[in-house]
Protein backbone atom coordinates (compact mmCIF):
# COMPACT_ATOMS: atom_id res chain seq x y z
CA UNK A 1 0.00 0.00 0.00
CA UNK A 2 3.23 2.43 0.36
CA UNK A 3 4.86 2.09 -2.89
CA UNK A 4 1.38 2.77 -4.57
CA UNK A 5 1.10 5.55 -2.75
CA UNK A 6 4.29 7.44 -3.52
CA UNK A 7 3.01 7.92 -7.63
CA UNK A 8 0.01 9.59 -6.19
CA UNK A 9 1.39 12.05 -3.51
CA UNK A 10 4.62 12.70 -5.25
CA UNK A 11 4.12 12.70 -9.38
CA UNK A 12 3.65 9.99 -11.74
CA UNK A 13 6.23 11.16 -13.80
CA UNK A 14 7.86 7.58 -14.94
CA UNK A 15 11.56 9.12 -14.82
CA UNK A 16 10.87 10.38 -11.31
CA UNK A 17 9.34 6.79 -10.69
CA UNK A 18 12.45 5.17 -11.50
CA UNK A 19 14.49 7.35 -9.40
CA UNK A 20 13.32 7.00 -6.22
CA UNK A 21 11.91 2.99 -6.52
CA UNK A 22 14.47 1.41 -4.81
CA UNK A 23 14.30 3.24 -1.95
CA UNK A 24 10.37 3.02 -1.95
CA UNK A 25 10.27 -0.52 -1.98
CA UNK A 26 12.73 -0.82 0.44
CA UNK A 27 11.42 1.43 2.95
CA UNK A 28 8.07 -0.12 2.48
CA UNK A 29 9.96 -3.73 3.54
CA UNK A 30 11.55 -1.89 6.29
CA UNK A 31 8.28 -0.81 8.07
CA UNK A 32 6.80 -4.24 7.10
CA UNK A 33 9.24 -5.93 9.16
CA UNK A 34 9.48 -3.18 11.97
CA UNK A 35 5.79 -2.92 12.59
CA UNK A 36 5.39 -6.34 12.84
CA UNK A 37 8.19 -7.18 15.12
CA UNK A 38 6.65 -5.94 18.85
CA UNK A 39 4.66 -8.70 19.04
CA UNK A 40 7.33 -11.62 18.18
CA UNK A 41 7.84 -12.42 21.13
CA UNK A 42 5.21 -10.25 23.14
CA UNK A 43 1.86 -12.94 23.12
CA UNK A 44 4.46 -15.56 24.63
CA UNK A 45 5.91 -13.27 27.41
CA UNK A 46 2.38 -12.57 28.78
CA UNK A 47 1.20 -16.07 28.64
CA UNK A 48 4.52 -17.50 30.00
CA UNK A 49 5.21 -19.46 26.76
CA UNK A 50 8.49 -17.44 26.66
CA UNK A 51 9.45 -19.03 29.91
CA UNK A 52 8.35 -22.64 28.70
CA UNK A 53 10.36 -22.54 25.84
CA UNK A 54 13.69 -21.22 28.13
CA UNK A 55 13.08 -24.05 30.00
CA UNK A 56 12.48 -26.35 27.15
CA UNK A 57 14.95 -29.23 26.12
CA UNK A 58 15.06 -27.77 23.37
CA UNK A 59 18.09 -25.52 22.54
CA UNK A 60 17.06 -21.94 22.80
CA UNK A 61 18.49 -20.41 20.04
CA UNK A 62 16.92 -23.21 17.59
CA UNK A 63 13.83 -22.60 19.05
CA UNK A 64 14.20 -18.53 18.53
CA UNK A 65 15.11 -19.16 15.30
CA UNK A 66 12.25 -20.70 13.90
CA UNK A 67 10.42 -17.69 15.33
CA UNK A 68 12.01 -15.70 13.08
CA UNK A 69 11.92 -17.68 10.56
CA UNK A 70 8.04 -17.81 11.03
CA UNK A 71 7.86 -13.62 11.11
CA UNK A 72 10.38 -13.77 7.97
CA UNK A 73 7.34 -15.69 6.51
CA UNK A 74 4.69 -13.29 7.22
CA UNK A 75 6.82 -9.99 6.21
CA UNK A 76 9.88 -10.36 4.29
CA UNK A 77 8.79 -13.34 2.00
CA UNK A 78 5.52 -11.31 1.10
CA UNK A 79 7.91 -8.37 0.03
CA UNK A 80 10.41 -10.82 -2.36
CA UNK A 81 7.26 -12.41 -4.02
CA UNK A 82 5.28 -8.76 -4.73
CA UNK A 83 8.74 -6.93 -6.15
CA UNK A 84 8.32 -7.52 -9.41
CA UNK A 85 4.75 -6.23 -9.03
CA UNK A 86 5.85 -3.12 -7.48
CA UNK A 87 8.85 -2.88 -10.10
CA UNK A 88 6.32 -2.53 -12.69
CA UNK A 89 4.31 0.41 -10.61
CA UNK A 90 7.21 2.10 -10.51
CA UNK A 91 8.39 1.82 -14.26
CA UNK A 92 11.63 -0.28 -13.45
CA UNK A 93 14.22 -1.62 -15.77
CA UNK A 94 14.44 -5.31 -15.82
CA UNK A 95 17.50 -5.31 -14.31
CA UNK A 96 16.81 -2.83 -11.40
CA UNK A 97 13.83 -5.65 -11.03
CA UNK A 98 15.91 -8.39 -10.75
CA UNK A 99 18.05 -6.27 -8.53
CA UNK A 100 15.40 -5.80 -6.38
CA UNK A 101 14.59 -9.00 -6.11
CA UNK A 102 17.92 -10.27 -5.12
CA UNK A 103 18.14 -7.61 -2.26
CA UNK A 104 15.01 -8.06 -1.10
CA UNK A 105 15.95 -12.04 -0.51
CA UNK A 106 19.21 -11.21 1.42
CA UNK A 107 18.09 -8.35 2.82
CA UNK A 108 14.49 -8.81 4.61
CA UNK A 109 16.01 -12.24 6.67
CA UNK A 110 18.72 -9.90 8.04
CA UNK A 111 15.65 -7.43 9.29
CA UNK A 112 13.95 -10.30 10.57
CA UNK A 113 16.98 -11.19 12.29
CA UNK A 114 18.43 -7.96 13.80
CA UNK A 115 14.76 -7.05 14.27
CA UNK A 116 14.32 -10.16 16.75
CA UNK A 117 17.00 -9.27 18.79
CA UNK A 118 15.95 -5.93 19.57
CA UNK A 119 12.39 -7.53 20.41
CA UNK A 120 13.69 -10.27 22.69
CA UNK A 121 15.83 -7.72 24.60
CA UNK A 122 12.39 -5.13 25.13
CA UNK A 123 9.73 -7.86 25.48
CA UNK A 124 9.52 -7.22 28.82
CA UNK A 125 8.91 -3.29 29.09
CA UNK A 126 5.35 -2.74 28.87
CA UNK A 127 5.78 -0.04 26.48
CA UNK A 128 9.10 -1.14 24.12
CA UNK A 129 8.13 -0.21 20.81
CA UNK A 130 9.66 3.28 20.45
CA UNK A 131 12.63 1.52 22.51
CA UNK A 132 12.68 -1.09 20.19
CA UNK A 133 12.80 1.05 17.12
CA UNK A 134 15.43 3.34 18.36
CA UNK A 135 17.47 -0.11 19.12
CA UNK A 136 17.04 -1.32 15.69
CA UNK A 137 16.78 1.20 13.51
CA UNK A 138 20.88 2.21 13.19
CA UNK A 139 21.51 -1.35 12.70
CA UNK A 140 18.54 -1.75 9.39
CA UNK A 141 20.42 1.96 8.01
CA UNK A 142 23.34 -0.35 6.23
CA UNK A 143 21.14 -3.03 4.75
CA UNK A 144 19.05 -0.08 3.26
CA UNK A 145 21.79 1.75 1.89
CA UNK A 146 23.53 -1.23 0.25
CA UNK A 147 20.43 -2.49 -0.56
CA UNK A 148 18.95 0.51 -2.81
CA UNK A 149 23.01 1.76 -4.10
CA UNK A 150 22.70 -2.56 -5.60
CA UNK A 151 19.29 -1.70 -7.22
CA UNK A 152 20.31 2.14 -8.44
CA UNK A 153 23.59 0.93 -9.91
CA UNK A 154 21.49 -2.09 -11.52
CA UNK A 155 19.70 0.44 -12.99
CA UNK A 156 22.24 2.41 -14.12
CA UNK A 157 24.23 -0.59 -15.76
CA UNK A 158 26.67 -0.89 -13.16
CA UNK A 159 27.98 -3.98 -11.38
CA UNK A 160 26.28 -5.02 -8.04
CA UNK A 161 28.49 -7.99 -6.97
CA UNK A 162 30.14 -5.56 -4.08
CA UNK A 163 26.83 -4.94 -2.48
CA UNK A 164 25.51 -8.49 -3.11
CA UNK A 165 28.73 -9.65 -1.25
CA UNK A 166 28.68 -7.78 1.27
CA UNK A 167 24.20 -7.92 2.25
CA UNK A 168 25.21 -12.04 2.03
CA UNK A 169 28.05 -11.63 4.28
CA UNK A 170 25.64 -9.61 6.93
CA UNK A 171 23.25 -12.64 6.39
CA UNK A 172 25.92 -14.99 7.44
CA UNK A 173 27.24 -13.26 10.16
CA UNK A 174 23.92 -12.84 11.33
CA UNK A 175 22.46 -16.50 10.96
CA UNK A 176 25.26 -17.51 12.69
CA UNK A 177 25.03 -15.17 15.71
CA UNK A 178 21.64 -13.62 16.15
CA UNK A 179 19.81 -16.75 16.99
CA UNK A 180 22.56 -17.23 19.78
CA UNK A 181 21.53 -13.32 21.31
CA UNK A 182 18.28 -13.48 20.61
CA UNK A 183 18.47 -16.65 23.13
CA UNK A 184 20.37 -14.54 25.49
CA UNK A 185 18.49 -11.78 25.46
CA UNK A 186 15.48 -13.92 26.31
CA UNK A 187 17.15 -15.06 29.22
CA UNK A 188 17.77 -11.67 30.47
CA UNK A 189 14.39 -10.12 29.83
CA UNK A 190 12.98 -13.46 32.01
CA UNK A 191 15.07 -12.78 34.99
Amino acid sequence: MVVSLYPLGISPEPEILRTIAPGVVWIAALLAALFSLENLFKADFLDGTLEQLALSPHPLPLLAASKVLAHWLISGLPMIVLAPLLALLLTMSPAATAALVMTLALGTPLLSLIGAVGTALTVGLKRGGVLLTLLILPLYIPVLIFATNAVSAAAAGMPISGQLYFLGSLLALAITLAPIAIAAAIRISLS
